[in-house]
């Protein structure tokens, strides 16, 4: 990659925004500059933003951008891995919390992690799905490929197979997705099935699974629909296992791994999947460094077992990209009125992670004097030096046109009280009811 690559990234980016092209791009550069701003309103200070203050607001009431055009953009500049090397993805959701927001609409109850125990660890306010490409090494140098907001009548299991639905025709081979607990379920084996995607799910302790079912024997009664039970966690029902393997996993620690083969979920029993168990001696078995791990693998049958398992670890990166962009990117900190609004701001803080990825292999970090420079840059050193780079690169934005001092209000005109929107509660699926007959 050089700074050619960067500069025309840059002019792609800008023909995704057919609307308000020129406070938008001003938008990513105050953003990818300014690393001293703690609000959304001081990005308006930034020398790149060339516009007022209330044009950032505008920007982002009026403005469009193009969401297929600039995944296409994000895939071109993105994915490209060198020979033979698998890709990686990693799928999640996260929250934006705004309990206090009721002129936003459609907010919706989400979960608030690293809450005390006696609290409840649920907030109010919208939920975003994204796609990401993990790093060999777990840090925040993810790059987005696709971001989407989860509506009050979507789940965040719909929205990711839509996301891999539409990113598979930009992808080249077959990528392995990496995710948490909540997406090892039938509804997401479903909805991604028949897609080039391999996927490696981390699994609950005490999920249950069964083997294929036994052939009918001819009696009375329907046959039977499962064969026996494999329950994770419980050594009774693991009978023989189709594979082991012992070895140390990056620092060096003993490891342990043993796999299933031909299990099944209850509501997916079409699909054979097999089931993995990690097991870590040297672990302190606390909530973030347990000792027993379980995960689902449904793929190519010839990958090597022990070498997914292990690969898992790359997932944790997605957790410390979402922490970049909220604590440095300021993704939670614009109080934007409308979803729309907000989702084009989350697309501005992705254009900019992806702008830092691009940029590290040729921009120098700028390191504090307390910063080590032995350990890798992160993204934020890198920003550091982006002003510079920027300066060189140069901006296809245009120069604001003066309109001259706006006529305000006319006199007596009567301002509406902006309406108040109810959060909406997602009510969980029950059983179904019978009828009763006549």
């Amino acid at each position: 990659m050089n700074l050619n690559t960067l500069q025309d990234f840059r002019h792609d980016v800008y023909h995704c925004f057919p609307r308000a092209a020129d406070a938008l791009f001003n938008t990513v550069d105050a953003l990818l500059t300014e690393t001293q701003a703690h609000s959304f309103a001081e990005l308006s200070r930034s020398p790149f933003f060339a516009r007022r203050w209330g044009s950032l607001y505008e920007a982002f009431e009026d403005g469009r951008i193009d969401q297929t055009l600039l995944r296409g953009v994000f895939a071109k500049y993105l994915l490209r891995q060198d020979e033979g090397e698998r890709v990686w993805l990693g799928i999640d959701a996260t929250s934006i919390e705004r309990p206090e927001s009721k002129t936003s609409p459609d907010r919706t109850v989400v979960y608030k992690p690293n809450l005390p125990e006696s609290s409840k660890p649920i907030s109010y306010g919208w939920q975003f799905s994204t796609v990401v490409l993990l790093p060999e090494q777990p840090s925040s140098w993810t790059a987005l490929l696709d971001q989407q907001r989860i509506r009050s009548d979507q789940t965040s299991i719909e929205v990711a197979a839509t996301q891999l639905r539409q990113l598979a025709p930009l992808l080249d081979g077959r990528p392995i997705v990496a995710t948490d607990r909540w997406y090892s379920c039938a509804p997401f084996l479903l909805a991604t099935e028949g897609l080039p995607f391999d996927k490696v799910l981390r699994l609950k302790r005490k999920r249950v699974l069964y083997r294929p079912a036994p052939a009918p024997t001819g009696k009375r009664g329907a046959p039977r629909k499962d064969g026996e039970r494999f329950q994770c966690g419980d050594p009774s029902t693991y009978g023989e296992a189709d594979g082991r393997w012992e070895g140390s996993d990056a620092k060096g620690h003993p490891v342990e791994i043993t796999w299933w083969n031909g299990l099944h979920l209850p509501k997916a029993r079409h699909l054979e999947v097999t089931v993995i168990r990690v097991l870590r001696h040297q672990a302190t078995n606390r909530p973030r460094d347990s000792r027993e791990s379980w995960f689902l693998w449904d793929g190519e049958s010839q990958i090597c077992i022990p070498e997914v398992a292990l690969g898992y670890r790359r997932r944790y990166a997605h957790e410390h990209g979402y922490r970049f962009e909220k604590q440095s990117l300021l993704w939670t900190q614009p109080r934007l009125r409308t979803p729309a609004q907000f989702e084009r701001w989350s697309q501005i803080v992705a254009i900019v992670h992806n702008h830092l990825v691009l940029a590290r292999p040729q921009v120098p970090a700028v390191l504090r004097p307390w910063e080590s420079n032995q350990r890798d840059a992160s993204p934020q050193q890198v920003r550091r030096a982006m002003a510079t780079i920027v300066v060189q690169l140069g901006t296809p934005a245009r120069a604001p046109k003066p309109r001259g001092k706006s006529p305000g209000r006319l006199k007596g005109a009567l301002v509406k009280r902006a309406p108040r929107c109810a959060v909406i509660y997602k009510s969980k699926p029950g059983p179904k009811k019978r009828r009763k007959r006549a």
